[in-house]
C-alpha cells in the first residue's frame, strides 16, 4: 500500500509511518517541522520525506498527484500557541481543505483524520459523550480550526474515518501535561495539577487502530477512548514513579481555569463494535515509555491549547 501522511514526523504520524514501513508499505511523509522531529523516522528506501507546509496548495496537489496514494492519513496540526489564530487557520483549515481536495481530485481510496474532543465544547451535555453530541468548538482556536477541517472532510464525499481523540500520550509527546511534568521535575521545579480528569491513551494503540482504518476497517466518525478517565494527579504520580525520584515532590493543586474542563470522556462503543477489542496500554507503562524517550532525545514543547493565567507559571 502507498500511504501519504501529513505531519509524518510528529507524534502520531511517525508511529503510524513506522508500522506501515515495518510491514513493507510505501510512505510519503510531509512535515513543516514546527513540532515534528527528524529523528522520529529513520531514512529508508520506502520512505519519501518532504519538508513543506500543507497550506501550500500547489505543493500538496503535486505531491499527491505524483505519488498517487491508496490512503491519505492527515495527522498534521497547528496547536503551539492558543493566540496564534493565523497559524492554526493556515495549517488546520487551509491545509486541511488542501489535503481533502487533493485526495478527492486524485481519487484516493481512503482518508483518515484525527479530531480533538474539544469539538464538543468545555461543558459537554453528555457524560460520557456520544457521537450524536453536537459540535460546539467555540472554546479555542485549535478546536475551531480542527473542526472546520473535519467539516470539509464530511462534505467531500470521500471514504473516510475520523478519530475524535482522548488525550494521546507516550513517546514523542510534545503537548499537554506529560512533557511539562517531566521537564519541570528534571529541573527541580514544582509542578501544579488541577482537579480535572482525563482519558490518557497510548500513542501506539492509536497508531495500530489508524493502520486498521487505513486498511479499510470502519467508516465515518469514531471515538478513540478507553472509556475511563483518571485524575491528572495519577498522571503526575506515574511520571514521578517512572523518573525514580528519591523524594515525592508534592504538587500544587489548583482549581480549573476558565478555559479548562473537568472531564471530556468519550463513549467508545461504536469503536469497539467496528474495530473489536482494543488493548489499551496501562498508564504507568505508557508514561514509562515516554520518560525513556525524553531521556534519550530530550523534551521539547509542553504546548497546550490552554491560556496561562497571569502571574502563574
Amino acid at each position: 500500500m502507498k500511504a501519504f501522511i501529513t505531519g509524518g514526523f510528529g507524534q502520531v504520524g511517525s508511529h503510524i509511518a513506522e508500522f506501515l514501513l515495518a510491514r513493507g508499505d510505501e510512505v510519503m511523509a510531509i512535515d513543516n517541522f514546527a513540532t515534528g522531529r527528524r529523528e522520529h523516522l529513520i531514512a529508508q528506501d520506502r520512505l519519501h520525506a518532504v519538508e513543506g507546509s500543507i497550506a501550500d496548495k500547489e505543493l500538496v496537489d503535486r505531491l499527491v498527484g505524483d505519488f498517487k496514494p491508496d490512503v491519505l492519513i492527515h495527522t498534521a496540526a497547528s496547536y503551539k500557541d492558543p493566540d496564534d489564530w493565523y497559524s492554526d487557520a493556515l495549517t488546520n483549515v487551509v491545509g486541511g481543505a488542501n489535503v481533502v481536495q487533493a485526495a478527492k481530485a486524485n481519487k484516493v481510496g481512503r482518508f483518515v483524520y484525527f479530531q480533538t474532543a474539544l469539538c464538543y465544547g468545555l461543558k459537554p451535555q453528555q457524560q460520557p459523550i456520544r457521537l450524536d453530541h453536537p459540535k460546539l468548538p467555540g472554546n479555542s482556536s485549535y478546536a475551531i480550526t480542527k473542526t472546520a477541517a473535519e467539516d470539509y472532510l464530511e462534505l467531500s464525499g470521500l471514504d473516510f474515518v475520523t478519530f475524535r481523540l482522548a488525550n494521546v500520550i507516550g513517546p514523542r509527546n510534545v503537548s499537554g501535561p506529560l512533557p511539562i511534568f517531566f521537564q519541570r521535575l528534571s529541573e527541580g521545579k514544582r509542578c501544579f495539577v488541577t482537579t480535572a480528569r482525563r482519558d490518557f491513551v497510548f500513542v501506539k494503540d492509536l497508531a495500530r487502530a489508524a493502520v486498521r482504518a487505513a486498511d479499510g476497517t470502519g467508516h465515518g466518525t469514531y471515538h478513540f477512548s478507553s472509556g475511563t478517565d483518571v485524575p491528572i494527579i495519577d498522571l503526575y504520580d506515574a511520571v514521578v514513579e517512572a523518573m525514580i525520584l528519591n523524594d515525592y515532590p508534592e504538587p500544587e493543586v489548583r482549581p480549573l481555569g476558565p478555559d479548562d474542563t473537568a472531564s471530556i470522556l468519550l463513549d467508545p462503543s461504536r469503536t469497539f463494535a467496528d474495530f473489536g477489542d482494543i488493548r489499551f496500554t496501562p498508564l504507568k507503562e505508557t508514561v514509562r515509555a515516554a520518560v525513556e524517550y525524553y531521556r534519550a532525545y530530550g523534551v521539547s514543547g509542553g504546548y497546550t491549547h490552554l491560556k496561562h493565567e497571569p502571574g502563574k507559571k
